[in-house]
């Protein structure tokens, strides 16, 4: 008989978490939709131009917090190109540099928002909807599916779904939806976060957005690796947006993509999908040794950062 010779350990022990490095927020200068870019440079001028006097604010904040004043700060943008494919990055992308540039206002990263569903094999967004969950409200029955089997998330109790009463039965009065940590009223917030017809899956906005913050905040990882890091683009903007990596350095120079913190400078609009993130990141759970990671590096730092993942995600509305 051949021996069998086999070795005990601790999996634990063998798992590794690749680190990223991280500054100390990540500010989005924009995240526009397709008409947006059909009305032409003057709509992203008036974007930049509301956006620049709140970068500087931002620098100035950080400056003050961090020992020595030498606040890492770094900027991005991201395109949609997952619900509408409009232009190529060859004639959009200049666009919104030189616009950009008109305000004093460099891009050091951009990103394609189909990556935060897809990108290199790497299904982010199902790495997403695999750590979520479930957040049942007091004295649930289990009588509601769970979100991976309905893709819809809330943070409290819905109203019960009224029936037909049959003969001699007592009908149910109707019941409003709660908030699970409500403060004084109920603020009930219900996600969908994807439909399907027949194979095919298409993620919500507000789902890809909660991806799109996860990466900024370096706390997503696909086997221990770091799912998308940034790369400088080789070459001539490509004719496709296929063509484009997920994530463009852009500014050599530039502070790291990921960071402790983020602020996203937007319009209005994005309110309720802003709203929606919240909601799904609340019900989201970070691995354990990159929030050890993210922990022992902002302490060496003398940063104190916010228990709540969603804490440490901060919005500007103009």
């Amino acid at each position: 008989m051949t021996p069998v010779h086999a070795t005990f350990g601790e999996v634990a022990a063998e798992r590794r978490i690749a680190s990223v490095p991280l500054s100390h927020v990540s500010v989005e200068l924009g995240h526009l939709y397709m008409e947006d870019y059909e009305a032409g440079p003057d709509r992203l001028r008036e974007q930049f131009r509301k956006v620049a006097p709140w970068l500087a604010t931002v620098r100035s904040l950080w400056q003050e917090r961090v020992p020595g004043g030498r606040a890492r700060v770094s900027t991005c943008f991201l395109v949609d190109d997952y619900f509408s494919r409009f232009s190529t990055p060859a004639e959009l992308v200049p666009m919104v540099l030189e616009a950009a540039a008109e305000h004093d206002l460099t891009i050091d990263y951009l990103a394609r928002e189909s990556a935060c569903a897809r990108s290199g094999g790497v299904e982010l967004a199902r790495l997403v909807e695999d750590r979520l969950v479930d957040d049942p409200p007091p004295e649930t029955d289990g009588s509601r599916p769970p979100v991976k089997e309905t893709g819809w998330l809330c943070n409290g109790s819905r109203s019960p779904r009224t029936a037909p009463v049959q003969a001699m039965g007592k009908a149910r009065p109707w019941e409003p939806p709660a908030q699970n940590a409500k403060r004084g009223h109920s603020i009930f917030v219900d996600v969908e976060l994807w439909d399907e017809r027949g194979p095919r899956r298409t993620w919500s906005c507000p789902f890809l957005a909660a991806v799109w913050q996860l990466l900024r905040l370096g706390l997503l990882r696909s086997d221990g690796r770091v799912p998308l890091p940034p790369v400088a683009l080789d070459g001539d903007w490509p004719r496709d947006w296929d063509g484009l990596p997920a994530v463009v350095r852009l500014n050599p120079q530039a502070a790291p993509f990921s960071a402790y913190t983020t602020l996203s400078v937007l319009s209005p609009r994005f309110l309720p999908v802003e709203l929606a993130v919240r909601t799904i990141l609340s019900q989201f759970a970070v691995d354990d040794e990159v929030l050890r990671q993210v922990a022992t590096r902002s302490e060496g730092e003398g940063i104190r950062l916010e228990e709540e993942l969603v804490d440490r995600i901060s919005y500007v509305f103009v």
